[in-house]
């Protein structure tokens, strides 16, 4: 497998090795031991699938007090996929990083416990997974606006499908210090 850095420490993408054929093909979509290597020793203790339709746009989510980390990949179709560093004093707090997670390109997103993270789907439909390092917390549900003008997102569709709670969410500047995750240097 490769291992791409992004502008974020520790948000990286992955691209497994894919085996093909006329039959089709066959790829690792996790090791254990390759990702501990590649410096993601976590253990994943959920899974989730959500089906989107084009245009949707799914966040800018996170959890606090009780963070997960996100492995996410697509199935089927199309994502821009992205990360925003929101650990209070961390170097890249607000600054982000996107890939282009497609059923074809087979990459994998690492997505760090502080970070928040959403995606928005550019094909007819997509079908996106992620591997979760905690189980989800409703309690430490939490998000930020997804066009939030001091993180500059450049997302590739002006006015997305929303939820009600996406298109609520406050701005980054207005979340409490305490409400965030705190930066930690390794």
């Amino acid at each position: 497998m490769k291992v791409i850095e992004t502008r974020l420490p520790g948000v990286v993408v992955i691209e497994p090795q894919v085996f093909g054929d006329a039959r089709g093909f066959f790829y690792e979509s996790y090791n254990e031991a390759k990702y501990c290597e590649a410096g993601i020793d976590r253990r994943f203790v959920q899974s989730n699938v959500s089906r989107s339709a084009c245009g949707v746009l799914r966040g800018l989510h996170y959890q606090w007090p009780n963070p997960q980390g996100k492995l996410v990949s697509v199935l089927e179709g199309e994502v821009y996929d992205v990360a925003v560093d929101i650990r209070h004093g961390s170097p890249t707090f607000g600054r982000w990083a996107a890939a282009m997670l497609t059923a074809e390109n087979h990459r994998h997103f690492w997505i760090p416990e502080g970070f928040a993270h959403g995606f928005c789907v550019v094909s007819e439909f997509a079908t996106f997974a992620y591997q979760c390092t905690a189980l989800y917390d409703p309690r430490a549900d939490a998000g930020i606006r997804w066009n939030d003008a001091a993180l500059a997102i450049d997302w590739p569709v002006a006015e997305p499908l929303l939820s009600d709670k996406d298109g609520k969410a406050p701005l980054l500047a207005e979340v409490p210090a305490e409400r965030l995750p705190t930066y930690t240097a390794a």
